[in-house]
């Protein structure tokens, strides 16, 4: 690792950057040397701006992409050249103001019934029931769960914040005889191998000290999802939509859904209003009523 690596490095993880966004950072600028084939603290700003151009123009990179890009090269310039950062015209792309896809509580009961590793069940169902983000619930841990008060400790969520989501019964039932299945002192969603004793031929799986990989999980699901027949493009974080837009559905008020899904921004919660037609509903029949009430 290069010098000039190692000090960017350094600079993000005194920042407080998260593994992964240190990681995203990091490759921005090794593709921006990449491209002028030099060294990334010898491009200038006029090659910088076209840089960008390029991108704008002609790779037409997604708003996410050229945002992180923005975001990586201008913490190095800033933090580890220490250099005025002189290209204030290069904005982020306006941001796309797409819906995202819900599943209903039908569909989701549906695609349950085809996943038939008891592992990956029993994580995907706890995932729609406590409204995670996929890394969120692999990453639970036996000390998580507060049986007294019926609560879930939600650790290093989005932004490194801290939460505490609501434990239903079901899945509380659900975590306790998954976890006789394995019993890990740690993990509630330990990475299950063959290895143990041999039963009628067969090795018994065993569970690991690392936690059901991503890949795994999100394969598992699209492959459950094609089996159930159901046309949306749906993806595990589908059921973190679907979770919060049935809570909406349900009656729960927008301000404890935003608790619950860990959004710093009550607008952000606010989306699911629009995925959902009982509050266009309920708007409706208090504008009736209130016409109705007019002279």
């Amino acid at each position: 690792m290069s010098k000039l690596r190692t000090r960017m490095l350094e600079d993000l993880q005194l920042a407080g950057m998260s593994t992964a966004t240190q990681r995203a950072y990091i490759g921005t600028v090794v593709s921006l040397s990449k491209y002028f084939n030099k060294s990334p603290d010898e491009v200038s700003d006029e090659e910088l701006r076209t840089y960008f151009l390029l991108a704008s123009r002609e790779k037409k990179w997604a708003r996410s992409t050229y945002t992180l890009a923005i975001c990586g090269i201008k913490f190095f310039w800033e933090k580890t050249l220490k250099r005025e950062w002189s290209l204030t015209g290069i904005v982020r792309p306006p941001r796309e103001k797409k819906l995202p896809v819900v599943l209903s509580r039908k569909e989701v009961l549906l695609i349950m019934s085809h996943i038939k590793l008891p592992h990956h069940r029993a994580c995907l169902e706890t995932i729609y029931s406590l409204g995670l983000r996929l890394k969120e619930g692999l990453s639970l841990r036996v000390q998580d769960i507060d049986k007294d008060r019926m609560m879930v400790h939600i650790r290093h969520g989005k932004g490194g914040k801290d939460r505490y989501v609501p434990l239903p019964d079901r899945t509380y039932q659900l975590l306790i005889e998954f976890w006789e299945t394995h019993r890990h002192k740690e993990l509630l969603f330990p990475k299950i191998q063959a290895g143990g004793e041999t039963i009628y031929g067969y090795r018994k799986p065993q569970p690991t000290n690392k936690p059901l990989g991503v890949s795994s999980v999100q394969k598992t699901f699209k492959k459950a999802l094609k089996a159930s027949g159901i046309s949306k493009n749906a993806h595990v974080h589908t059921l973190r939509h679907s979770f919060a837009t049935h809570l909406l559905e349900a009656g729960v008020d927008l301000r404890h859904i935003q608790a619950y899904l860990g959004h710093n921004n009550l607008s952000t919660t606010a989306i699911y209003t629009h995925l959902t037609d009982i509050s266009s509903g309920k708007a409706r029949q208090n504008l009736n009523q209130i016409m109705n009430d007019l002279p």
